[in-house]
């Protein structure tokens, strides 16, 4: 069974999902999190198909070392791959509310939302003359 970092949950009027060692970067992760954290659901996967779109950056805060865009949140980005990943947990958040819980599903707000460093695994990227170098790709934990 998987452990969650939420504590008690009501299964009659909330509804979870859980990402194991999903392939994206941490950093974008933890920055989508948090953007995401408070949101309605439905407003949530707005926001992650704009930014699949490349209409709407999400803030980097944490690590806010990137370039500044036009607009008023300072550093950000468009990490589309990781948005993709949290597109499909919210899907699946809301198809085990559309199951679980009575009444209806629309009004869902995140209220927890939590990314994290998961296992490390070594690959290999091509170098010039036949040669390969070893890489450390990174997982996370949503």
């Amino acid at each position: 069974m998987v452990r969650y970092s939420f504590g008690e949950i009501d299964s009659k009027t909330m509804a979870r999902a859980y990402g194991k060692e999903l392939d994206m970067s941490p950093k974008h992760a933890v920055e989508i999190a948090r953007t995401l954290r408070g949101m309605i659901l439905k407003n949530a996967q707005d926001y992650l198909i704009k930014v699949i779109r490349q209409e709407k950056a999400v803030p980097y805060r944490k690590y806010g070392s990137a370039g500044h865009r036009k607009g008023k949140i300072g550093p950000g980005g468009y990490p589309t791959k990781a948005s993709r990943q949290f597109l499909k947990l919210l899907h699946d958040v809301e198809k085990n509310a559309e199951i679980h819980i009575e009444g209806e599903p629309e009004h869902l707000r995140i209220i927890h939302l939590s990314a994290y460093k998961g296992e490390r695994v070594e690959s290999q990227f091509q170098r010039a003359h036949g040669r390969t170098s070893p890489k450390m790709r990174e997982k996370v934990n949503v």
